[in-house]
């Protein structure tokens, strides 16, 4: 058969222009078959999964660990054991994302320069998926259904990345505005282009995103994958359902969880028969049925454990999301999740215990999820099945008796459906971007503000840092790195400058 020659950048991503553009280095792979385009797409289109925990540090391989720290699910801590005092660890590191600092790029420890490698990684991989999905049509000798799978999976990564992407480094989306609203920039071609990037539209960018993870589910239709860490066509419906979600429309959303449900594969796991730690099982572990899809790595299995014989800063969950479990502990309806999610160490201080090192918390989907999109959009066209939908969850939540959902309705059942959300999906990377969606909901929009207490760099309390709500503050949005904005002579806008932030 013909050679196909495909030109593979290897630490570029989109051309010549920009730091991660530069051509300083390029593999030409000689693709023969759909056999070689898969492993282009295992090796360089799925996320790298990191083979120390240390690795998910900001100075390592992970991606976006600091997610975890920026929201209202976690509290910055010391843990002491036997008296003893040492010189605090390098969990510091992500001290200037847990108090929104305009210094994001020092090294809060060693006072060091740090370049944010999440935007770089992100578009490198969508540089390969580029060209895999230029090219894989052309190889007519494999079969149509082993080039829509090659397809589909890398239809679904791109859409993947730009969602993340565009979370991370752009405001949250609004429907009125998201025409001139900023985004980031796309480039959806394998080719190299001599040009300088801007960033595209808030509605061109979310169009994409769209229009990938349709043409993932379709041309995923009927693959059976082997393993949780190769996607499939339930994995980008409800990806799909949750993009609808932050696009306010609510009814897409729902078509997208009601094609969802008529797929193999929706299970809920019932914490009534969860064996647990006792058990030493995690509930997000690779035996869990309600484990869609998963890719990454874990950055809470180092954040929220207590690593060290000596002092340390580590991070907790914070009394606000602990609280949501004990909601109706006066009525005798138990939350399982409470002991099934979460450690309980030293003064009353909880650690997220979810997770292990095969199920990876930067990206996973799961069933749970497609219960909460489909509940959610539900509420927001006023249907009465939203307390159906939401209800299947929680009786695989709770012991016997459930909390009183039924006399709900309107905003109060919303705002049930976006607790529910958080008390499931936390520590899951959702929580931040929830946040961020619910500010700008064109239906009951709800904003607050988030106080953090924080430790300086030798394990001293200095008191509390306070980011205000959406709109309000800068630092909801991360700033593009600054070698992107140099290396695009000025084509490349910067988010607004953060605020040097005050203690209270």
């Amino acid at each position: 058969m013909r050679k196909y020659v495909i030109l593979i950048l290897c630490g570029l991503l989109f051309n010549s222009c920009g730091k991660f553009l530069e051509e300083f280095s390029q593999d030409l792979a000689y693709a023969e078959s759909c056999t070689d385009l898969d492993e282009i797409l295992i090796g360089n289109g799925y996320m790298d999964q990191p083979t120390f925990a240390t690795e998910a540090s900001i100075y390592g391989n992970g991606y976006y660990p600091y997610i975890h720290v920026m929201d209202d699910d976690v509290v910055m801590t010391i843990f002491k054991k036997d008296g003893t005092r040492d010189v605090i660890n390098n969990l510091v590191s992500f001290k200037n994302f847990y108090d929104w600092s305009d210094q994001l790029t020092i090294n809060p420890k060693t006072e060091e320069e740090w370049e944010d490698r999440d935007w770089e990684k992100m578009y490198s991989h969508i540089a390969y998926l580029n060209v895999i999905i230029a090219h894989v049509k052309k190889f007519t000798n494999d079969s149509v259904e082993i080039r829509n799978r090659i397809e589909g999976e890398a239809r679904f990564l791109r859409g993947a990345y730009y969602y993340l992407l565009v979370n991370l480094y752009a405001n949250p989306y609004v429907k009125e505005t998201a025409s001139t609203d900023m985004g980031v920039p796309l480039n959806l071609t394998e080719d190299i282009v001599d040009e300088y990037y801007k960033r595209n539209s808030m509605e061109e960018c979310y169009r994409v995103i769209v229009e990938d993870l349709k043409a993932a589910a379709e041309k995923l239709k009927g693959v059976t994958q082997p393993t949780i860490y190769r996607v499939n066509e339930l994995a980008a419906r409800v990806l799909l359902s949750r993009v609808y979600l932050y696009m306010g429309e609510w009814q897409l959303a729902l078509d997208e969880c009601q094609k969802a449900l008529a797929l193999e594969g929706v299970e809920l796991m019932d914490l009534n028969s969860f064996p647990g730690r006792e058990g030493n099982r995690n509930m997000l572990d690779v035996q869990n049925p309600e484990i869609v899809f998963t890719q990454g790595y874990n950055a809470t299995t180092l954040f929220y454990k207590d690593i060290s014989y000596f002092m340390i800063c580590s991070f907790a969950c914070s009394e606000e999301l602990i609280s949501l479990y004990n909601q109706w502990d006066d009525q005798g309806v138990k939350d399982l999740r409470l002991n099934a999610f979460f450690e309980l160490h030293g003064d009353e201080q909880y650690k997220v215990a979810k997770v292990v090192e095969k199920v990876y918390d930067c990206f996973v989907i799961r069933s749970a999820e497609l219960y909460l999109n489909k509940a959610e959009a539900e509420a927001m066209l006023d249907k009465a099945d939203a307390k159906q939908t939401i209800k299947t969850l929680l009786y695989n939540r709770f012991e016997g008796e459930i909390p009183p959902v039924d006399g709900l309705s309107g905003k109060d059942l919303v705002s049930f459906i976006r607790d529910e959300r958080r008390r499931e999906l936390c520590f899951e990377a959702h929580r931040w971007f929830d946040l961020r969606r619910y500010a700008v909901s064109p239906k009951y929009p709800e904003k607050k503000s988030i106080r953090h207490e924080t430790y300086d760099k030798n394990g001293v309390l200095e008191g509390d840092y306070v980011l205000k709500p959406y709109g309000e503050d800068p630092a909801w949005v991360l700033p593009i790195p600054g070698y992107e904005i140099v290396y695009n002579q000025g084509n490349l806008v910067d988010n607004p400058q953060r605020v040097e932030r005050e203690l209270e």
